[in-house]
Order: structure tokens, then sequence, then C-alpha cells
């Protein structure tokens, strides 16, 4: 019988400091020095100059970058003071508030990826001291560098995406989320203070309120009427061409597709001239005979409901030959055995359609939907490149009844409001509603349960 092994318990950092050499407890100040004293260089020095680096700009920048977000300044407004210098009086300019919440927002990542360093340095140090413990082979220089490329390789690769992740995408959206709890505006553009739920009360039950609301209950029916209808017609369409009879399938799929691989904004710009009030379309119609003056689509003349119900139709122009291509994959894998099933028992070819086809392209496509929805409800471009929000509604506040919350933000952001600690707040609440939204549907489509 053989004897079973036991391993040596693993090590905690207190025992680390405890029973350690001198160099292992210097390690717990000085980063990377036991990985120096076994000659691992890469590590050891990394982890050395990354302190000494952090040291210096701490006690040079650091500190006063972190100071400055307790009040973002402490000049908020221009003033006049004497220069005993120059003895005369100055104009003395407001502090910079979004350098010092930017750079101070920057220091706080900086002190957190330090500490980062620091708990690996810490976990290698107790790894080293386990394995002089257990008399074990400590890697090499060399060892550790070729592991990098070997067991370690995902980290590697993974580094320079995620720096450059947090760098471009995590700072900017902690910035953004920042100024929702400012009083960052027009009046406020230099110098501001924070004002913690202030702009999220204006938002929600302020001034803006008025106009939150009934835009946010257009987006969701447009988010909706989107989706909806360009995955439906998208779905017949794919259908249609894929049905017995029809001849040059190719041709037919290769038409649609022009549509998609035309550049977006070419194709709403060309249907905003279309549709204008003196465009083709109003004159075709007036030739016709079929209408007796123009119509207004999408100018600010145009009913509120007939320029919603224009742009809900022109995304379906653009939006189903993407539904097709997609749904015309699904239909030419299902499974015909059960289509020829149902035919030989007689079900008609909208039964086979209501308990065959659609359901199967249903559950395979549930999460584009998802995605496809949440991205409607940021569809910057059909409204602003088409519309541009119009008609203007005088009962709100800096937004057009055809505008979407991210178009009203960009109007925030942009235009004479200004308002951009409101136009943070709106981006929070954009990404509540659809964080919110993505991981109810997400955890109710019967891809997810049976995945």
């Amino acid at each position: 019988m053989f004897k079973k092994k036991h391993a040596t318990p693993a090590v905690t950092l207190k025992e680390t400091w405890k029973d350690g050499d001198t160099v292992t407890k210097l390690t717990f100040f000085i980063m990377g020095l036991n990985a120096i004293k076994h000659r691992q260089w890469l590590k050891g020095f990394s982890l050395l100059f990354s302190e000494i680096i952090f040291l210096i700009w701490f006690f040079l920048s650091g500190i006063h970058s972190i100071a400055g977000l307790s009040n973002l300044g402490a000049i908020k407004t221009k003033r006049v003071v004497f220069d005993k210098a120059q003895g005369v009086y100055v104009t003395q300019q407001p502090d910079n508030s979004v350098l010092i919440l930017l750079f101070g927002i920057l220091a706080l990542f900086i002190v957190a990826g330090i500490i980062y360093l620091y708990i690996i340095n810490l976990k290698s140090n107790k790894h080293t001291f386990l394995l002089e413990k257990r008399h074990e082979h400590i890697p090499t220089n060399r060892e550790e560098i070729a592991s990098l490329f070997d067991q370690r390789l995902h980290a590697t690769l993974m580094t320079i995406p995620i720096v450059l992740i947090i760098l471009f995408t995590v700072l900017p959206t902690v910035f953004m989320i920042s100024m929702a709890f400012t009083n960052y505006d027009r009046q406020h553009s230099i110098g501001f203070s924070w004002t913690g739920f202030q702009a999220f009360g204006n938002v929600l039950g302020g001034d803006l309120a008025g106009t939150f609301f009934p835009v946010l209950g257009w987006t969701l029916i447009w988010a909706v009427a989107a989706t909806a209808t360009t995955f439906f017609f998208g779905v017949l369409l794919a259908l249609l061409i894929e049905s017995k009879g029809i001849k040059h399938k190719n041709l037919w799929r290769t038409i649609f597709v022009i549509v998609y691989a035309v550049p977006q904004f070419v194709s709403l710009l060309m249907m905003a001239q279309f549709l204008d009030y003196q465009g083709p379309l109003n004159t075709v119609l007036m030739n016709w005979g079929w209408i007796s003056h123009p119509i207004h689509f999408i100018d600010n003349q145009a009913s509120p409901l007939v320029a919603r119900i224009t742009v809900i139709v022109v995304n379906m122009w653009i939006g189903i030959p993407v539904s097709m291509l997609t749904s015309t994959a699904i239909i030419q894998n299902l499974p015909q055995d059960q289509i020829e099933a149902a035919r030989i028992d007689g079900a008609s070819p909208v039964q086979i359609f209501n308990h065959i086809t659609f359901p199967q392209i249903l559950f395979v496509m549930s999460p584009a939907l998802i995605q496809q929805f949440i991205g409607n409800i940021n569809n910057f471009n059909v409204i602003y490149l088409l519309t541009g929000g119009a008609p203007m509604n005088n009962n709100y506040n800096g937004a057009g009844s055809t505008d979407l919350l991210v178009t009203w933000l960009y109007n925030l952001t942009f235009g004479q409001e200004q308002r951009y600690n409101a136009s943070a707040v709106l981006g929070i609440l954009i990404f509540i509603i659809s964080a919110t939204f993505s991981l109810i549907a997400y955890r109710h489509t019967n891809a997810y349960k049976e995945g």
C-alpha cells in the first residue's frame, strides 16, 4: 500500500513576516527586493522601479491632485486682486475644476494600480518564502520570462488591452459619473463644486422632469417599435426569398444587402432630402394628384405623430436587411424533416411558421434582439441625421418631439443649455435602464436557460 503524501500547508503573510529573513521582511516595504535577491531581475526591478516612480510622483504631484478632489479648486469665479510684485490690480481666473477633477481621478487610478502591484509583490514574496521553506526550486529570471510566454501567456497578452480599456473607457466613465454630482454647467463652466444629488433631483423631479419622462417614454416606444418592425419584416422577407418558386435568390439578397452596405449616414441624409417639404416625395405625390399640398414629414412644422412614424419607417429601410441576412442563415439550417412531417399532417404554411419556423428563429436571435433593442435606445444617428429632434416642443427643455434620451443628452451638452451635470445624469440613467433590461431579458431567454 502506498502512503498518502501530505502536501506542505501554504503559509500566510503573517508567517512570512515572522519566519522570513531580513530581505523577505524588507520586501514588505521595498517592492521586488526578494525577487532581486533570487536574480529574478525582470520581476524585481519592474516592481522596484514602479515603487520608486510612484513615490516620486506621489509626493511631487499625487498628493496635490488627490487633495484637489475635496473642493475642485478654491477659486470659483473671476476676481480682482492686488499683485504686490507688479503693484497693480490684476484679474485672477477661477481654478479649472475640469482638470482638477480629471487629474484627481487619474491619481486615484494610479494609487489603485500601485496597490495592485503591491499585492502582487506580497504574493510573490510569500510564494518565494514558501519555496525556500520547502527547499524547492525557485524559478530563475529566464524561467520567469519564459512563463510569460507559456503558462502566463494570457496575462501577458491581456496587459496592454486592459491598460487601454482603463485609460480610454473606465477613466472617462468615472469622470462622467463624477460630473453628475457637481454644478458643472454654462454658469459654472470653469470653476464648479460638488453638489451631491442636486442634478439628479433636477432631472427626476425638477425643471427637467417635464422633459425627461416624456422623452423616456418615447425612447422606449421607439426602441420597441424599431426592434420589432425590423425583426418581423426581416424574417418575412427572408422567408419570401427562400420560398420555393422564387428565382434569382442571390440577386434579391444582393439588392437588399446594398442598402445595408451603404454607410448609414449617407442613407439617412438622402432620406432626409427625399422627405423634405419640397423634396422628391412630396413633388411626386402632388404630380400624381394624391395630395393637394406638401406634407411636413420631418421638419418643425410636422405633426409629432407623423414625424415619429416617419423615423420608424425609415429605420425599417435601414434595419430590415440585417434581420433578413440573419434569418436567412437560420432558415437554411432549419430541420426540414420537422417541416415535411408537419405538412404531411396537414399543417398550413401559417401554422408551420407559428409553431416551427418562428420559434426556432426567435430562439437563436433572442440575444441579438436584446442587443438591437439596447442599440436602438442609444440610436443617435437615425434621429439626429433625419429629424434633428424636430418638430420642436415648447413644453420640453432642450428637446424635440422625436428626440431620444441620447440626442437630448447631446443637446444639453452642446446646445445653448450646456448643462454638463444634467447630461452626465442622463448618461447614468441610460446605462441603468439598458443594463437592467439586458440582465432581465437575457435571463428570461430560452437560449440562456438552455445554455
